[in-house]
């Protein structure tokens, strides 16, 4: 049977780039997909096929790996879209290597798919789908490349949501695989996307300007090339503007507009020769043509960047005292710079995608995703994340002349943890340049460092205000949390043993009420302190009365809140009769309208009401059974009650204004009153409310309790005990 003319136009690509492939498997694939979704549209209203063989095409064009990476691009969306069809089926038809890399794509589709794209557990799945295989990432780049070509075709909401993860996620991912080319477009696309005016206005500035700059540019290199031919040096030069989001980034950066922005366009010259040392000789002959630019020329070649990126940046004053940025490269560095680890792979002559070389390019991922399981350290995997993907470079050399890369801002102790992570963890001081300076004094390009080491020093949590490096970040957690676990637990071993000597039992909210009196977030700080040996547990347990005297409502202040409670809460009614007998309210559990109440009949006392739950009260309905009698509050239509709330927590500045807040917007709660006392850092008081019912008034209290610095909130009654 006669091949698809689009399979066919496909494989003769195939011979073309990637020379070797195994025309069977892509057939197969390609017959495989078209028949997956032969029933499925794209938004466009186009087959949805056409989005699977775009992505094969540009995997074979722009992102040119191995036959593998094509066939997945094929299969990609296979088992998302189509319930029939499973990894097992992938895998029986076209083997594990490619159901392995057909899942982690599938799973990055499910990640953020109507989540928001800043939760740390995606991240940490994105990432470790990536090092099970490096092509899971070239496939993703090559499924959002065509998404974003074809974007106008979806709706708003759903254009913005895939513009602003391809700006924040994919473009920056690009960059650090080395895919240039990919990454200026896709930045470009979501440019567009996300400030359309900004974008249009910015394209039709440049065309204005067009052709004066290539007048320019043609002016410009007219010398150079008299040169370069003089001295029979094989090149191709040309000038290219930079790209629209790259210049409107600078317009922000510099807030200038772009008639103040001048390096607009570079020059970029391609010497046709495999020895390194000839772009160093075209170099020297732009020094001789035009005056360089001090400062401004980086050295990518000898010193190549983390992505694998190679190549000479300089720049000279040109006619009419303009600057103009050259790149000087050969043609593989150039190869490397546009397409990053699939050039990579291609000079290298690998044969599996897991070569040592492949691992390079993850090594940063597999660092970032080194953890010892601490929630406080998985929560940091997006600051991490995105602090390896934008930052810039600086170079530093160790004592011995060994190069070691670091984001710029870099600190001794960034550097200490990029040697070795024992370094690090006993890094006492630090010489730069042979001169001893502070742990945090930030390093520049090209220093020499020495780091001096104690076996008695360990990391400092201080440390976290300056080092930069996500290695250092979470190697300075990881010490500090082991800490803090290692003092909480002897602090607990203390409380547990001075309590059995006391023989005393003490529930868990009891414990919480003590750490809350004694200024302590939760018990865990507490027992804290009590391991550093920053308090005692005699202090602890000691209340302070002339404390308590000054901070806590009084007996007659609750007994007034209860008296003005019951007298808007109605008549009791009595197995559904109104009643109008002596009623007395029971001390123990103070019951107020909307409780669950039940009566005792006393002896000349009339009834005396308790909460239902009240420990009292069981212990009398099992002497005196016969003395219970069902009562509850009347039910008032749009009727409320009055209830009395006690806050604890940390003060800060517009916390009252918070705490008010949380109340009325929720179904407009009206306040009767807010009382809070501060004592240094701390705040304890009463609020006042107005509620419906008891669902009303436990909605009230989560909310509260979510408000910050809040760390506990309490029903007002009168046997409560206020620190």
């Amino acid at each position: 049977m006669a091949d698809d003319p689009k399979l066919k136009e496909l494989l003769e690509l195939l011979d073309e780039k990637m020379p070797g492939y195994d025309a069977g498997l892509i057939r197969k694939a390609f017959n495989f997909a078209q028949m997956a979704h032969e029933k499925d549209r794209r938004a466009s209203n186009e087959p949805y096929f056409s989005h699977p063989y775009a992505v094969s095409r540009i995997l074979i064009e722009e992102i040119p790996f191995d036959d593998i990476s094509v066939v997945c691009g094929f299969l990609h969306d296979v088992v998302e879209d189509n319930e029939e069809y499973t990894i097992e089926n992938i895998k029986r038809n076209f083997g594990a290597e490619v159901a392995i890399i057909v899942d982690g794509l599938t799973k990055i589709k499910e990640l953020f798919k109507a989540v928001e794209v800043n939760q740390a557990e995606n991240y940490r799945k994105l990432l470790l789908s990536i090092t099970k295989d490096i092509r899971v990432i070239i496939v993703k780049f090559a499924d959002r490349l065509h998404n974003m070509r074809t974007l106008e075709f979806l709706s708003p909401d759903k254009r913005k949501r895939i513009a602003t993860e391809t700006l924040e996620i994919y473009a920056p991912l690009a960059h650090r695989f080395g895919l240039g080319k990919i990454k200026w477009e896709l930045e470009d696309l979501a440019f567009k996307e996300l400030n359309k005016n900004a974008y249009i206005e910015l394209k039709r500035k440049l065309n204005l300007k067009r052709d004066e700059r290539e007048d320019f540019i043609q002016k410009f290199i007219k010398p150079i090339v008299g040169r370069l031919n003089q001295e029979n040096i094989k090149y191709e030069i040309s000038g290219r503007p930079k790209h629209l989001y790259s210049i409107y980034r600078k317009m922000i950066k510099q807030n200038k507009p772009l008639e103040e922005i001048y390096d607009l366009f570079a020059v970029r010259i391609i010497v046709e020769s495999d020895k390194k040392q000839d772009c160093y000789t075209v170099m020297g002959i732009l020094n001789d043509v035009y005056t360089p630019i001090p400062d401004r020329m980086k050295d990518y070649i000898g010193i190549p960047k983390a992505n694998g990126y190679q190549s000479i940046h300089t720049a000279f004053v040109g006619p009419g005292g303009n600057f103009v940025e050259i790149q000087i490269r050969n043609r593989e560095m150039h190869e490397i710079s546009e397409r990053g680890i699939a050039a990579h792979w291609k000079y290298k002559e690998g044969k599996s995608g897991k070569d040592a070389a492949n691992d390079s390019y993850v090594q940063w991922i597999r660092e970032l995703l080194e953890s010892d399981g601490n929630e406080d350290v998985r929560k940091n995997i997006i600051e991490n994340f995105k602090l390896n993907l934008f930052s810039d470079e600086i170079y530093i050399f160790t004592p011995n002349g060994d190069l070691k890369r670091l984001p710029i801002g870099s600190t001794p102790v960034d550097f200490a943890f990029a040697v070795h992570t024992n370094v690090g963890h006993h890094c006492i001081g630090a010489k730069v340049n042979k001169k001893i300076v502070p742990l945090d004094t930030k390093l520049n390009r090209g220093d020499q460092v020495e780091i001096i080491t104690s076996k008695n020093q360990h990391p400092n949590q201080n440390w976290l205000k300056f080092v930069v490096t996500s290695k250092a970040k979470s190697e300075i957690r990881k010490w500090t949390n082991k800490e803090e676990d290692a003092f909480i637990k002897a602090g607990k071993e203390i409380w547990d043993k001075k309590l059995k000597k006391l023989k005393l039992i003490l529930d868990e909210q009891e414990i919480n009420k003590i750490a809350h009196r004694n200024k302590y977030q939760n018990t865990r700080l507490m027992f804290k302190a009590l391991g550093q040996g920053n308090v005692t547990i005699d202090q602890l347990l000691i209340e302070e009365p002339e404390k308590e005297k000054k901070t806590s409502p009084t007996s007659l202040e609750i007994e007034q809140f209860n008296q003005y409670a019951r007298g808007v809460g109605g008549d009791l009614e009595i197995d559904g009769e109104d009643i109008k007998l002596m009623l007395s309210y029971s001390k123990c559990c103070n019951p107020i309208p909307g409780d669950d109440v039940v009566g005792y009949v006393t002896i000349g006392e009339g009834i005396r009401l308790h909460r239902k739950n009240c420990k009292n009260l069981l212990e009398i309905s099992k002497r005196e059974p016969d003395k219970i009698i069902n009562v509850r509050w009347p039910k008032v239509e749009n009727s409320s009650f009055i209830v009395g709330l006690i806050l604890r927590g940390e003060d800060s500045a517009g916390l009252l204004n918070e705490i008010a807040n949380s109340i009325t917007s929720y179904q407009n709660t009206l306040i009767k009153s807010i009382n809070l006392d501060s004592d240094d850092s701390f705040f304890e008081g009463t609020v006042t409310l107005y509620i419906r019912d008891l669902e009303h008034l436990q909605r009230i209290i989560e909310r509260l309790k979510k408000v910050k610095g809040v760390f506990s909130v309490e029903r007002l009654s009168h046997h409560t005990t206020v620190s």
